[in-house]
């Protein structure tokens, strides 16, 4: 299928758009809103009781490989950014000269090398729109990125197919964690390459800012009905890191291989979700579903509340979504298919 560029994948209206208050997101409102039915549980909370079910995929052998991929994830999470080391191991490394930058498109060669030698299958850059960028965090800090950090490299990481193809269960989960551990690695080798360089750098997985609208405009993929980005390669299988930085690099740009006119005639994941909480609409709208959307973009929006109850059901997150969409070319499976190899 040929791949075209185009100017601009969004359709906001700009009244009503505003940047996004992660204070809104589930995965903050468990920890910060103490009247969300959530507040302060865990979703593997009845992780005991379903163990005892022995259904396939929830067994103490998944459970234990579940916790071991999101380990460096969590880990990275409790050291504070000032204890990462930098700027190469020796103070010598300090008195080295910052690196002119005189070829800007050589630049994001050596980055998109840089960022597969550490790990990534797909990386893209492209300016830093300030509108998807967090408006506050989870703790109700306001979130403004200096205007040096003029540029976003995007990053994205593969999920096993194999883990995946049995979702929902505890071993498709461990895709999903293992993603998450592989994008910290990644961005932290990353940074410290450009901060050794003697640039700036601003390194996130999940938090600071959006995403896929990021890896949308880096030219990495499209959105999906599903509310994920769908990427040429794999599809939704993947996993987005970022990073902001003040480097001087050439952008890539949006691209178009179909997505949109194909999730309006497919709906293979609106049918496969047991939450029910993905639209049937044929077409994209402005309309929201729930109080977890941002308003002002025109898409198909996920009911991310019915989602969320779900995995409190299910005691893990769930990837069933994903897994379905003909562009992640993933074979059902059972689970125990991952174990045997």
């Amino acid at each position: 299928m040929k791949t075209t560029k185009r100017k601009s994948p969004f359709d906001i209206d700009e009244k009503n758009y505003k940047r996004y208050d992660e204070r809104k997101h589930p995965f903050c409102k468990t920890a910060a809103d103490k009247k969300y039915r959530y507040y302060n549980r865990d979703i593997e909370e009845k992780m005991s009781e379903i163990l005892k079910e022995r259904k396939p995929g929830y067994s103490r052998m998944d459970y234990a490989l579940d916790s071991a991929a999101w380990t460096l994830y969590e880990t990275f999470k409790l050291i504070p950014e000032e204890r990462i080391r930098g700027l190469g191991e020796h103070e010598s490394y300090k008195s080295l000269p910052k690196y002119n930058v005189e070829n800007r498109e050589k630049m994001s060669k050596i980055i998109k090398r840089a960022a597969s030698f550490f790990g990534a299958s797909l990386t893209g850059i492209a300016h830093l729109d300030e509108r998807w960028v967090y408006l506050y965090d989870c703790d109700g800090n306001k979130i403004e990125i200096p205007k040096e950090y003029r540029y976003a490299i995007v990053m994205a990481i593969e999920m096993d197919p194999v883990a995946l193809g049995s979702s929902p269960s505890v071993t498709s989960a461990t895709g999903t964690a293992l993603g998450y551990s592989q994008n910290t690695f990644l961005v932290m080798h990353l940074g410290e390459f450009i901060k050794s360089l003697g640039h700036h750098v601003i390194k996130m997985v999940n938090d600071t800012a959006l995403s896929i609208p990021l890896a949308i405009d880096a030219g990495l993929g499209q959105l999906g009905r599903n509310g994920l980005l769908i990427t040429e390669e794999y599809g939704p299988r993947v996993r987005i890191c970022k990073i902001f930085t003040d480097l001087p690099l050439k952008v890539d740009h949006p691209i178009d291989f179909g997505v949109t006119d194909f999730c309006k005639k497919c709906k293979e994941c609106a049918e496969a979700c047991e939450a029910d909480a993905i639209s049937f609409d044929d077409e994209p709208s402005f309309e929201t579903k729930c109080s977890t959307n941002n308003p002002g973009v025109k898409k198909w929006y996920i009911d991310g509340e019915k989602c969320y109850d779900f995995w409190y059901e299910n005691s893990m997150d769930c990837a069933t979504c994903i897994t379905v969409c003909p562009f992640s070319k993933i074979k059902l499976n059972e689970p125990e298919d991952f174990w045997d190899g």
